[in-house]
Parts: structure tokens; sequence; C-alpha cells
């Protein structure tokens, strides 16, 4: 009786090998199976077509002919680490891993690492993967990629090249006039212009196309602002409190544009006769994806009788429409201090 059992268990694990080899060799994937030793002690069909090698030139062979050359004599190491703590897992996980083929060609591949007990000690089934379409898809895009990146960067500096170009027009024009509401108002008309070139160049220096570095821009959009007005800064101080906020371009520019306006504004109007005082700009986060962006002054305060939202004068009116462009709205302190705060979703 017991040997018959005997027989039946030998003959279920053969069979029960003889499913197994049928899967290996079935699979999609190159399969090989090493031992504790590094010798290759089983290969399918799809191993043979993957490296070049015939069966019989595998079986026995350590598995390092697999292994590109200059990896070689690190791979007995790497195997030990797997042996030590022997877990399905990808090999290399995060790194790019090759293979050699018999001609001396390499190419890259994905492998998982799987142990096993057998009766002829423990040993590791490796599923290899090819890679190389994958590789190479993914290196025309990046190729693609680059090649967008090179083209946007050329077109926001020909539109900043193209706007500095109008900015010099009205500089001839203004040299020309003697009309001061006139000259005034292209005065204006270049303050939004340059605003708009700094979008651009804080663009063309980005890493990202996508998106301004918005507090970089007011970093540099309101000190040129002073410079433009012939601010004194003795007289009149300038605090940016401005936060780490990057806006898609869609956006930038219409808020540039509102900053630019707002703080002209105070420049003109705020602080008359030689009047001291502060301008204080502020940008921050308003809770989950909204922006909070202010422009105060402490100086003389807004006519009792203006209404802002039905204003007369270009600043104002432009102020409101950029507000309404952006999906945000404006409060507004008329004075102590005075300040006008725009909130507005952070468009992703």
């Amino acid at each position: 009786m017991s040997q018959s059992r005997d027989k039946s268990a030998d003959t279920a694990l053969r069979k029960s090998e003889e499913r197994f080899r049928r899967v290996v060799e079935a699979a999609p994937n190159a399969m090989v199976m090493i031992n504790a030793a590094g010798v290759i002690e089983m290969v399918n069909a799809q191993a043979e077509r993957m490296f070049g090698y015939s069966r019989q030139e595998m079986l026995g062979q350590s598995m390092e002919i697999l292994v590109p050359e200059r990896f070689r004599h690190a791979h007995p190491g790497l195997r030990a680490t797997f042996t030590a703590d022997p877990k399905s897992r990808p090999m290399g996980e995060g790194r790019d891993l090759n293979a050699r083929r018999k001609d001396g060609s390499e190419f890259p591949v994905e492998i998982g690492l799987n142990p096993m007990d057998t009766e002829d000690g423990p040993m590791v089934l490796s599923a290899i993967v090819d890679i190389s379409d994958r590789k190479h898809k993914e290196e025309k895009i990046r190729a693609a990629l680059r090649e967008k990146e090179i083209l946007l960067g050329e077109v926001h500096h020909r539109v900043k090249n193209n706007l500095q170009i109008v900015d010099s027009l009205l500089d001839l024009q203004l040299s020309k006039l003697d009309d001061p509401v006139v000259a005034g108002m292209l005065r204006d008309s270049q303050s939004r212009i340059r605003s708009m070139v700094l979008i651009h160049q804080t663009l063309y220096q980005s890493k990202d196309f996508a998106r301004v570095d918005f507090a970089a821009f007011l970093d540099s959009l309101v000190p040129n602002l002073v410079a433009s007005y012939g601010l004194d800064s003795n007289r009149i101080s300038l605090t940016l409190q401005v936060k780490d906020i990057q806006l898609p371009l869609s956006t930038a520019i219409p808020c540039g544009l509102i900053v630019n306006e707002l703080v002209t504004n105070v420049f003109k109007h705020a602080f008359p006769g030689g009047r001291r005082g502060e301008i204080r700009v502020v940008l921050a986060n308003d809770g989950d994806d909204q922006v909070a962006l202010s422009v105060s002054d402490d100086g003389i305060g807004l006519p009792p009788g203006l209404d802002v939202e039905n204003a007369t004068t270009l600043g104002l009116q432009l102020v409101c429409l950029l507000a309404e462009q952006l999906g945000g709205h404006i409060e507004i302190e008329r004075s102590g201090p005075t300040r006008f705060s725009l909130h507005f979703p952070l468009q992703r």
C-alpha cells in the first residue's frame, strides 16, 4: 500500500512539473530559471528568440552570459542580495536595466524575480520583457516635447520682442507730443504693454511654459513701475508680500494688468503734495484653490463720490472687466488704509 501511495505521489509530482514546464514554455515573456549558483536550469522558447541562443547553449551556463559585460562583475553580488531575502519583486526597481544578446547587442528590459523551492534546492524564475519598443516611443515623445518647449520659448520671446517694438513706437510718439493729457494716456498704455512684456519674459526664462511664477513676476513688475513713474523711495515705501504661486498664462496676464492698474493709480493719486506713506502688495493663497491679491496704501483715500464699478476712467474699468474675466470679485476699503482686494479661483 505504501509503495502504491509513493508511486501515485511520484506520478502526481511529474504531472505537476510537466504542467509547470508547459506553462513556462507557453509564456509570452522570456522565462529563465537559475539555481543558487546562478546556473541556468531552464529556459523557454521566448528566451531563445529574445537572446539569440539555442536552449542547449544556455542550459548549464552562468546566467551572466545574458548580462552586459560592464555589469557582470557586480551581478553575483546582486544575486547574493536577493538570495538573502528572496521574495517576488521587480529587479532593479527604479533603474534602467539592459540585457545582452548572443551577438553582443544590448536592449532594455524589465525583469520580475520569483523565488521557488524545488527538489533540487532554491531556484529563481525570472520573467524578462524586452521594452525596446516602449523606450523608443518614450524617446520620441520626449523629443517631441523638447521641440515644443523650444517652439513655445521662441513664441514667448517673439511676443515679448513685438510688444517691446510697440513700446518703442509709443516712446517715439511721446517725444512729439505737447499735450500732457494725451501723453499721460500713452504712458499708461506703455505701462500695460510693459506688464505683458514682463510676463512673457518670465515665461521665456522659466522651465514651465504653461505657468507663470507670479511671485517672481511681481518682484520685477512693481520695482519697474516705481522706476517708470519716478517714485521717491525715501518718501513712499513699497512692501511686497508674495507667496510662491504658479498661474496659467490665461490668468497671469489679466492678473498682472490688474496689479499694474492698481499700483499705477496709487502712484498718481494717493500721495499728492509730497505726502509720505506706504504701498503694500500682497499675494497669497486664499483657501482651497483660491488666490487673494491686494494693493493697499495709507494715502488720502478714495474720493467720497467715486463709484468704482461704474467709473469712467479706463484704468478702473479695466480692473473691473479683468476681475470678471478671472471669475473673481473685488473688495474695496476706501480709507485707513485704502485697499483693493481681488479674490479669484486658481485654475488648474
